[in-house]
């Protein structure tokens, strides 16, 4: 596994490993949820210049992550490294874009969703609204 200190992440990949922190966050990562995170990468403006070829790599290392004991903790701090702050709301509107692909939100999705809002110091009424337009685009 690459250190976080060797490791240099572009604001697009910390987006980029965020949803697919929020797929993989209850073992269970479903065709919704990367369906929705191929979407981002290839439609948003913010991914206009984005290699989708990162993809996999961006995988790769949440997962290698996801597998030691303090790797949520190791993803937020390359996050705090290389996510500019004017991004932190986009970050957490897709994550919960991924988090309600699927149409169903389970524990570990609703705690890492909370943890990302720690993590970003997201104001609680900002986050709500964010959550409410997620809610919103992904009912049936």
């Amino acid at each position: 596994m690459t250190s976080s200190s060797t490791l240099a992440l572009s604001a697009q990949d910390c987006l980029v490993a965020l949803m697919i922190a929020v797929s993989a966050s209850d073992a269970d990562i479903r065709t919704a949820e990367l369906i929705k995170i191929q979407s981002a990468v290839n439609m948003l403006p913010v991914f206009a210049d984005y290699d989708a070829d990162r993809l996999g790599t961006m995988s790769k290392i949440v997962f290698d992550l996801f597998e030691q004991e303090d790797g949520l903790d190791a993803l937020f701090g390359l996050i705090r490294e290389a996510l500019p702050e004017r991004l932190f709301e986009t970050a957490y509107a897709l994550a919960c874009d991924v988090a309600a692909a699927d149409g169903m939100l389970d524990d570990a999705e609703l705690r890492l969703l909370e943890e990302i809002r720690y993590e970003l110091n997201l104001d609680r009424l900002h986050a709500a609204a964010i959550e409410r337009g997620a809610r919103a685009r992904h009912v049936t």
